[in-house]
Formats: C-alpha cells, structure tokens, sequence
C-alpha cells in the first residue's frame, strides 16, 4: 500500500495490479499499463456507472489527443458543458478544432448547463471521422454509486469497449446517501436504504449484467474505482478487484483523478 496518497485535486495516479510480480502486488502503474488500449486507435469506448465519468473522459482523452490522435468526445445521454472552445455543434467543424486542441466535444445545449446526445446522423458522421472516440453512456447525477434502469445505459453499437466506474467514496455509506437509481439498487442488493454499501456490494454491481455490466455483450469490459484518495480506499477498492476477478473481470484499477473542472 503506499505511504501516503495525493488528494484528487492534485494528479492523477493509477494503481492496478502488478501481474509480473509472484504475490500479485498492488501498485502505481502508468497510464498505457493500466489501460493497454491508449496505444490503440479506432476505439469506440462508452462509460457507465457513477463517482466520476466525465472527469475520466477528459484525463482519457488528453492522454489520447497528446499522442495526435483526433479525439472527440459526446454522450448518449446527457453530461455538463465543456469550454466553447472545443464544444463543436456540426461534423463540418470538427477537423478545425482538431488541429487546434486535439480534442472536440460534441453536443446539444439542453437545461441545467448540460449537452445531450447531438442528432445521430451527426454523431454518426463525428465517429466516422474520429481515431478515438469517448461516450458518456449512462448518468448518476453526480452519485458515486448507481445500478441502472430499464432504459440504462445506452450504448451504441458501434461501441467496442465499455468501461464501468465507480466512485469508493460510496463505501461504507448507506445506500440513500450515495446511490442513483435508490430503488434499483434496494431490489438489486436485497438492501433497504439505510443500510450501508459493502465491498461484496461494490462487486456485485460492477459485475452483473443488470448493474455496471449491462448491455455490455461481448464487447471488452473494463472496470475502474475512481476517488481513490487515501490508504482505506485503496485497501477497500484492493478487496472489490480482488472480488472481481474471483468473478473473472481482471485488470480492473483504481484511481485517483484530478479535477478537470476547467473543461
């Protein structure tokens, strides 16, 4: 475990297991480590869950676009509102913006300063032209934790990959507190809501394919445990991984974000 951890207003930092080592270790890793598919274009890679997408999204997405690759960045559903500098409105403009920032976000003006999914045709055309491409496929308010409705989430399926988060700041709090989709989540863990969200919980959810893993099919899963700010997350997020992978997802990491309020 390490001595001491950044606090998530500082830089990011991902911990993922060490599969080289005898005991399995647990430890900082780097990016393309953690997620082998950042040296890969032509991915189509929706985010689901709770406790951190967006901020996710745009750490992924710089990292992509500082390797050249034009990036774009959209939603299926409905997530906040980047800088104008790279919220695009048409395809005709993204290669523009491309050349500037490496990165466009594509989008909708709708209520409560969000974007929503553009026309699809556009969206289409946007993916069309992208070497990468981040979807916000699923909404949680906010909440770090959350098990999805009927209507949830929405991949397209152009999507390849899925990643599903969530946020360790849910652990140890009751299901009200920290939980969207409260009543999914009381009939999907068998839990009333005051009662607290455990790491047997965390991994229950992560897995199925009525929680996290919905509509995942065949596509590759990847699961990350954001707001890993401090020595008891990173011992609880350890005993969810370990969890998973007894339920055969591996290479699940934590991590922790910095703020990319400035989009």
């Amino acid at each position: 475990m390490p001595d001491s951890m950044e606090s998530e207003n500082t830089v990011a930092k991902i911990y993922g297991k060490n599969s080289e080592s005898k005991n399995g270790t647990w430890m900082e890793m780097p990016p393309d480590r953690a997620f082998p598919f950042l040296q890969e274009k032509n991915h189509v890679i929706s985010l689901t869950g709770g406790g951190g997408k967006t901020t996710l999204i745009y750490w992924l997405a710089e990292y992509y676009a500082k390797q050249g690759y034009r990036t774009l960045i959209s939603t299926t559903t409905h997530m906040q509102q980047p800088r104008k500098d790279v919220w695009v409105r048409d395809w005709k403009d993204l290669e523009e913006h491309w050349k500037q920032e490496g990165i466009a976000v594509m989008g909708e003006a709708c209520e409560n300063g969000k974007i929503r999914q553009p026309e699809y045709t556009v969206l289409e055309r946007g993916i069309e032209m992208a070497d990468v491409v981040l979807l916000e496929a699923d909404g949680a308010k906010g909440l770090p934790c959350k098990v999805p409705s009927s209507r949830e989430p929405v991949i397209l399926p152009q999507s390849d990959l899925v990643i599903g988060v969530m946020g360790l700041s849910a652990l140890g709090k009751t299901l009200e507190e920290t939980c969207f989709r409260l009543e999914e989540t009381m009939a999907f863990l068998g839990k009333e809501k005051d009662q607290r969200l455990t790491e047997e919980d965390a991994a229950r959810i992560l897995s199925s394919e009525k929680g996290t893993r919905k509509s995942v099919g065949n596509r590759a899963y990847y699961v990350v445990l954001n707001q890993c700010d401090d020595p008891e997350r990173f011992r609880m997020g350890m005993g969810i991984l370990r969890r998973l992978e007894d339920r055969g997802i591996a290479g699940g990491v934590m991590t922790c974000l910095k703020d990319e309020a400035e989009w």
